[in-house]
């Protein structure tokens, strides 16, 4: 069975948009990959995800029934929904007041376990080709002329 662990950040100082940008370039792949992407991402946000990436690690390493295997771990599901938003006037001209909107967001990002690749044992199946790849031509009977796609006229 397959380990499943998640962490949330709650109340992130950051707009949900902006951690969708971040998250969207970690979900589905495995966590030693996830955390370079996330060490060399030019976000801010990248940092705390970075926590909650981590966290939901030890999480998984805490749950019984895990393999111990880091390596195995992968995103399985990230997600940052919007949070609470915290008003705030500024000053405009001629004695008006404009509204700042500081926007709030809570990370979650699930891991899971991996599963073992398990060899098949009906090999006697032909290997697939390539996708886009074209089935191979069938040869030509012996005396049978290509015509590009028109048929041929017999000569009387």
């Amino acid at each position: 069975m397959a380990i499943h662990a998640r962490a949330t950040a709650k109340y992130v100082r950051t707009s949900a948009q902006k951690a969708g940008l971040v998250l969207d370039l970690i979900r589905g792949r495995d966590v030693n990959t996830a955390l370079a992407t996330l060490k060399f991402a030019r976000k801010a946000v990248a940092r705390d995800i970075e926590k909650v990436l981590r966290s939901a690690i030890a999480n998984a390493q805490q749950k019984d029934g895990f393999g111990g295997d880091v390596e195995r771990l992968m995103v399985q599901a990230c997600y940052a929904d919007q949070g609470p938003s915290q008003k705030r006037i500024r000053p405009a001209p001629m004695g008006r007041a404009f509204r700042v909107v500081k926007r709030t967001a809570h990370l979650t990002v699930e891991v899971t376990e991996r599963p073992e690749k398990v060899s098949g044992a009906g090999g006697g199946s032909a290997p697939k080709r390539a996708r886009g790849a074209k089935p191979k031509s069938r040869t030509t009977t012996a005396g049978a002329k290509k015509t590009g796609g028109r048929t041929a006229k017999a000569s009387a």
